[in-house]
Order: C-alpha cells, then sequence, then structure tokens
C-alpha cells in the first residue's frame, strides 16, 4: 500500500505527480520565524508543509502588519508565485516551528508546466487562497477584536490538530491587527466564558463548539473553501 506524505497537498496526488514533486524536493526543519518569502521578490524555494504554520502576512510602510492567510500542512507556500510575473505584495513566515518539503521554484514551475494534474491542484490552491486572503481582508477592516481572536485560534487549531497552542499576546496582536492589550482584554474575555485558557503565551481551546459560535462569519466562509479528504474530516488547500 503506498504511504501517504504527511503533507495532504501531495498525498493528494497520484503517485506519479507526488513522486515527481518529492523527487526534487529535500526535507527541512523550520525554525520560528523562518522566512519563506519576501514581498515583491520570486522565492527561490516553494515549502510542502509537513507540521507547523506559516503566516501570509501585510506590511505597512509605518510598521504595521496585520496576517491575511495561514498555511499549514494542508498545502504548499508559493503556489500563488506560479501564476505569473506581477510582483505578490505580502511576505510569509514559520509563526510554528515546522518541518517540510523544500523544492527549488525552477522544478516547481517545470512541474506545473508539464503536469496537467499538478498545474490543477496549484491553480485551486491559488483560487483558495485568494478567496481567503480577500474574506481575512475585510475581516480584519469590519470586525471586532474579539470574534477576529476567535476566527484566528480556530483556524489555527485546524492546522495543527492540536487544542494547545504556543503564541504570546504581542504576537497574537500582530496577526490579528490590534494592541498588545486589547489582545489582552478579550483573551481575558474569553477565558471568563471558559472558551479558552490563557497563560503565558500557551493557549489552550477548552470549548471549541462555543467558540465557533463566539467567531465572526468569517471563520465559518473560510471553512467553506475547505476540500474533503478522506484521512481527516475537513481540510484546506491553500
Amino acid at each position: 500500500m503506498r504511504s501517504r506524505d504527511p503533507n495532504l497537498f501531495l498525498s493528494g496526488l497520484s503517485q506519479a505527480s507526488e513522486y515527481l514533486l518529492a523527487s526534487h524536493s529535500v526535507a527541512v526543519s523550520l525554525p520560528l520565524q523562518t522566512v519563506l518569502y519576501e514581498a515583491n521578490l520570486v522565492p527561490r524555494f516553494a515549502y510542502f508543509l509537513r507540521t507547523g504554520i506559516a503566516s501570509v502576512v501585510v506590511s505597512m510602510t509605518e510598521g504595521e502588519t496585520a496576517e491575511v492567510g495561514m498555511i499549514g500542512r494542508e498545502g504548499v507556500v508559493g503556489a500563488i508565485h506560479l501564476l505569473g510575473s506581477s510582483p505578490v505584495p505580502t511576505n510569509c513566515f514559520i509563526q510554528l516551528e515546522a518541518t517540510a518539503l523544500r523544492i527549488p521554484m525552477p522544478a516547481f514551475q517545470a512541474a506545473f508546466r508539464s503536469s496537467e494534474e499538478i498545474r490543477q491542484r496549484v491553480l485551486e490552491c491559488a483560487q483558495e487562497q485568494s478567496n481567503s486572503v480577500s474574506q481575512v481582508a475585510g475581516c480584519n477592516r469590519l470586525h471586532e477584536a474579539e470574534p477576529r481572536l476567535a476566527r484566528w485560534l480556530l483556524t489555527a487549531q485546524d492546522r495543527v490538530e492540536s487544542t494547545m497552542l504556543d503564541f504570546t499576546q504581542e504576537y497574537l496582536a500582530e496577526m490579528i491587527g490590534t494592541q498588545r492589550t486589547t489582545v489582552t482584554v478579550i483573551a481575558g474575555n474569553l477565558q471568563k466564558k471558559g472558551l479558552i485558557r490563557y497563560s503565558r503565551g500557551h493557549v489552550t481551546i477548552i470549548d471549541r463548539e462555543n467558540l465557533i459560535r463566539a467567531a465572526c462569519e468569517c471563520y465559518r466562509i473560510t471553512t467553506g473553501n475547505y476540500i474533503e479528504l478522506p484521512q481527516r474530516g475537513i481540510v484546506t488547500a491553500y
């Protein structure tokens, strides 16, 4: 029986397509804050994450940042760079220590051009990423901080498949585009409601069902972009 790769993008491909990509890739460890690509630059590599989380972030000239996407083992970092020559205005870095298969971008581009199956999957991933980025951008502008934080925690949990998340208040504030003091208040509110437990950078989701109710509609909408896969209920494909 075929051994499936932990990365769901790869394991969802035929054996021939998976081998084509894997044969050009090497396994790497990605420490916290590793930069996977920078805004307006063509990256040297694409990454099939096996564990951990990467953040797609918009940075303003004043230094403010906000997360507009999150990628885990369900997808591939770098799919959007295959669509054309237009600069990509986001940055991407590791927000939770990860492992991955790393493929040189030229090899990924060659596989994209030569394989209809790989090309179709990459296009699907890029479309889903675009849809989610648009939704999260609107979320950061229009929704209150508490439902945004609930949405973010649920999205992170979906990717690591664990109730325990290690993120500081400062980091959470950057990701949802608010102040650290605001995160302190709303994390306290969610804890008082019995939805999470938060202490010194450790978040434990206690009541997922009610945390979903506390989240804004954007969690349900972006979850609606997910693809059914047999080895796990519902996953996304950035």
